[in-house]
């Protein structure tokens, strides 16, 4: 993996966000999810009450991985191999010992399947999980990944799912919580 280490702002939150891996422009701008996938995701939220800026100094923001992965040979970010998703999983492990988020955020299938069993998108985004990681009890609200590469949120289901999850989200205590903080 290619450094430096991005992280969001030490927030102390009820609401943890926690995206893949950064891509190539993050390292440089020194925060997560700086580029087009951000602009994205800053929207949906921005829809249920927290502009970036303040999303930002108020939800706590992790990822599976902390360093940007590399290019695929392939096109587009690779991602990272499991053995690079074990390397980094005590940090994501220590955050959600340290902080005890009451929301956490999944964007993407690499991060929805570290709180969640294997399934379709369809079968996750839009709905909201009850779940037990590292002995914390949270409820899980998977957010498919606001990657340009990636119609699902942009078509059906992926649109009304989105924003049936963007509603569920809203209507969270832990985030009416961050929101107002």
């Amino acid at each position: 993996m290619i450094g430096p280490v991005v992280s969001g702002l030490p927030v102390l939150s009820p609401v943890m966000l926690v995206g893949q891996a950064p891509g190539a422009k993050e390292g440089p701008a020194g925060k997560p999810f700086a580029w087009t996938a951000g602009k994205t995701l800053f929207r949906w939220f921005a829809s249920v009450g927290l502009e970036e800026e303040r999303f930002r100094q108020r939800v706590y923001m992790a990822a599976v991985c902390r360093c940007f992965p590399g290019k695929n040979p392939k096109g587009g970010d690779r991602p990272p191999s499991p053995r690079e998703i074990e390397s980094c999983g005590g940090w994501l492990q220590r955050e959600i010992e340290l902080l005890q988020p009451r929301l956490v955020l999944p964007v993407g299938k690499m991060a929805i399947a570290l709180f969640l069993p294997p399934a379709p998108l369809a079968e996750q985004v839009g709905r909201q999980f009850r779940v037990e990681k590292h002995g914390i009890a949270m409820d899980v609200i998977p957010l498919p990944h606001p990657s340009g590469a990636s119609p699902w949120h942009r078509m059906e289901p992926g649109l009304s799912l989105l924003r049936q999850a963007l509603q569920q989200v809203d209507a969270h205590p832990a985030w009416r919580d961050a929101r107002t903080g």
